[in-house]
């Protein structure tokens, strides 16, 4: 289970960091823009991105 945790972890950094490599000046613009939201929209966007990898991880389980 463990090894199966970090190889997932791996895999969502391998992801993450595509974008920055890729195009960075478009990553910074990204977080030019999330710093304008409030709170609450940044809180929104984390649960439904909570809520999108649940539905996944139900599905392809």
């Amino acid at each position: 289970m463990m090894k199966l945790l970090l190889l997932a972890l791996a895999l969502m950094l391998v992801i993450e960091g595509v974008l920055p490599f890729v195009a960075p000046s478009a990553w910074r613009e990204t977080f030019r823009r999330l710093i304008r939201f409030s709170d609450g929209q940044i809180r929104f966007i984390g649960l439904t991105s909570m809520l999108i990898g649940l539905v996944l991880l139900m599905i392809f389980r």
